[in-house]
Order: C-alpha cells, then structure tokens, then sequence
C-alpha cells in the first residue's frame, strides 16, 4: 500500500437503520438475549463493516488477506432502535511489518441528524502475498 492513504475519507457506506430485529439477530448471533432497549456497545461493528468493505473495494483489497488486528468504540450515547447511523471511513496510520501492511483506520458513526453518536478504531493486518 501507498502511503498516500493515511488522512484519506471514503464515501460513507449507506445509512443503517438500527431495528429491535436487527439488535436482536445481533446479539443472539454473539451468544446473548436482548429484551429490548439499548444496542450493545459494540453493536456498530454492524454498519462499520460496510464502511470498511467500501474501504476495501476502494483499496482493491482482498477481505482474504485481512486479519482484523483489534476494534474499539468509544462512545457519546447509546445506539437505540429507530437509530439510523452513517459511518464514514479514514485510514489514521499505516506500518509495513516483513511485507505486510498494518492499517489503522477511524470510523465516525453519525445519527441522522449528523450527531455523532460513537468513534471506531480498527486495526487490520493486510498480509503479504506468496
């Protein structure tokens, strides 16, 4: 990769209405019960993963040579069904370890009325080819 990523913004993946369903098919899929309310905290993995495979479609990146190093979220209020977020891609930092290319990236994932409702911070592992 090309250094020349780092401070750049993707288009943003389209909006993301969060459902009662939607919340729910979530947490069952991780092993929990959701009795409605709140998302999870890390229930924005969700509409941040397409932000990232826009990322990757960009990039002309292989999602079979990825290795998702770490995620975090930091939150300024909770994600509630009826929430309809947008999350817009920038690649924050990228190291080149014995060919391959460590990728930090930030996603800000807005309301509807562009108010940010949390930051994500990925750290993916591009690996290098055979």
């Amino acid at each position: 990769m090309d250094a020349t990523i780092v401070g750049r913004t993707y288009p943003p993946a389209p909006p993301h209405e969060v459902t009662e369903p939607s919340v729910r098919a979530f947490v069952e899929a991780t092993g929990g019960r959701y009795d409605g309310g709140p998302a999870p905290a890390t229930y924005p993995i969700v509409p941040a993963f397409d932000a990232m495979m826009g990322f990757l479609e960009a990039e002309a990146l292989d999602l079979s040579r990825i290795v998702h190093g770490e995620q975090r979220f930091a939150h300024e209020r909770p994600v509630v069904p009826g929430d309809v977020l947008t999350v817009a891609l920038t690649v924050a930092t990228l190291r080149q370890i014995g060919g391959n290319d460590i990728i930090g990236t930030t996603s800000q994932v807005t309301d509807a009325a562009g108010a940010l409702v949390c930051t994500g911070a990925a750290t993916l592992v591009h690996r290098a080819g055979a």
